[in-house]
């Protein structure tokens, strides 16, 4: 046996027909990355719901866990947790699947919180439960820096976030002090339970004020109450709604498209992205960042989502909410923004897909180097058209 260069092969038998060399089928980089976590928190989401609903339905519970010596109200709690604790583990979801850094904070608490619920009820059932939240845990921690979105808030929209929490805090501390004029009300478990159904206006009757100074008290918990609640609405959802109107019109502002999800982010306007627009259905989710102001306002006439910032920047790059994007277009006519634009991508997102233009040919492996996953070679495609139309092989060159 002789190698390329004419020379004998002297390489053992061995290491010719059985190399050492293992062929990878599955990357662990892949299988641990970020949208793993996400995916792993959607199934324990899933699973806690469901032993929720399981719990719920029992007429009996007996908790035989080894936490149950140690759990204040062991019944009370393996009942309730895991429905109550599986409404914000799916905003979690959410959030983790927008890269949302304040998602990551929360799960990282509610899922030890969650494991305590098989070990306290010691049912079989719960088994399934508990290793997927020993699976989950390492991969949430293992993937860290890539949750690290901040949520955004406006200063508005905190301040009305903090005033039902002042509110909360408010009530529940007023009235354990006046616990003494009320029927009903003996301890703070009491007292949470009086404020939330006196600011949600619900008002069963169990809990009575006696005294003027205690009526005075739930007139002012249920004035601030019902008004901060319903500022922090419009706050919070007012302009979720909007957008989505806005949407329907193509008029969507820069901070309204972090909303979209699964969308193609273009960045730079060129040739190619025109071309491509010219092909694709006007009802796509597509956002162009370009900083061509004509181009821009020529696209937003026609109905496209743009942002008319440099494409090359991160905090445009954010706004255009590629940490939720399905793919990323590099396709400006300059190759050196193309690289910038890339490695501008990369730094706000690591996992999301690029596909990038190369005007020519010398620049295809300088992308690909920086982080593009798929390079277009318009020389070299060209090139290829030219030699099958040359050759008879092809009648038409659309």
């Amino acid at each position: 046996m002789s190698d390329a260069s004419g020379g004998a092969d002297e390489r053992p038998f061995e290491q010719i027909f059985y190399p050492s060399d293992q062929i990878r089928l599955l990357s662990w980089q892949a299988l641990a990355g970020p949208k793993s976590a996400v995916v792993l928190m959607g199934a324990v989401t899933l699973l806690s719901f469901v032993t929720g609903l399981s719990t719920l339905s029992q007429p009996a519970l007996t908790p035989v866990g080894p936490l149950t010596a140690v759990m204040p109200f062991p019944t009370l709690f393996i009942r309730f947790a895991g429905v109550l604790i599986a409404f914000p583990l799916g905003v979690c979801t959410l959030g983790l699947q927008r890269r949302r850094r304040i998602a990551w904070i929360v799960s990282i608490g509610l899922l030890p919180l969650l494991a305590v619920l098989p070990l306290t009820a010691g049912r079989t059932t719960d088994i399934p439960l508990l290793l997927m939240i020993a699976v989950t845990i390492p991969v949430i921690l293992r993937n860290h820096d890539s949750f690290n979105t901040p949520l955004g808030l406006s200063s508005f929209q905190t301040a009305s976030v903090a005033a039902i929490g002042g509110v909360g805090l408010y009530g529940t501390i007023g009235s354990y002090g006046l616990r003494t004029q009320f029927v009903g009300l003996q301890n703070w478990g009491d007292a949470i339970y009086y404020t939330i159904v006196t600011i949600a206006t619900v008002g069963y009757g169990d809990v009575t004020p006696t005294t003027v100074q205690a009526k005075m008290f739930s007139l002012s918990v249920i004035v601030l109450g019902t008004g901060a609640f319903t500022v922090a609405v419009g706050a919070l959802i007012a302009p979720a709604i909007e957008s989505r109107m806005a949407a329907a019109f193509g008029n969507m502002t820069a901070s309204e498209l972090a909303l979209l999800s699964d969308h193609l982010v273009i960045l730079g306007y060129g040739a190619i992205a025109e071309s491509y627009l010219n092909t694709v259905d006007p009802d796509s989710d597509i956002v162009i960042i370009t900083d061509d102001s004509n181009a821009a306002a020529e696209l937003s006439t026609d109905g496209q989502e743009v942002i008319t910032e440099d494409p090359t920047q991160e905090t445009a790059v954010s706004e255009a909410g590629v940490d939720a994007a399905n793919t990323v277009a590099v396709a400006s006519d300059d190759d050196a923004q193309n690289v910038l634009s890339i490695l501008a991508v990369r730094n706000v997102d690591p996992d999301v897909r690029i596909v990038a233009v190369a005007n020519n040919e010398t620049h295809v492996a300088k992308m690909r180097s920086v982080g593009a996953d798929e390079v277009i070679n318009l020389r070299g495609i060209g090139g290829q058209l030219l030699g099958k139309a040359v050759s008879n092989e092809s009648h038409q060159i659309i």
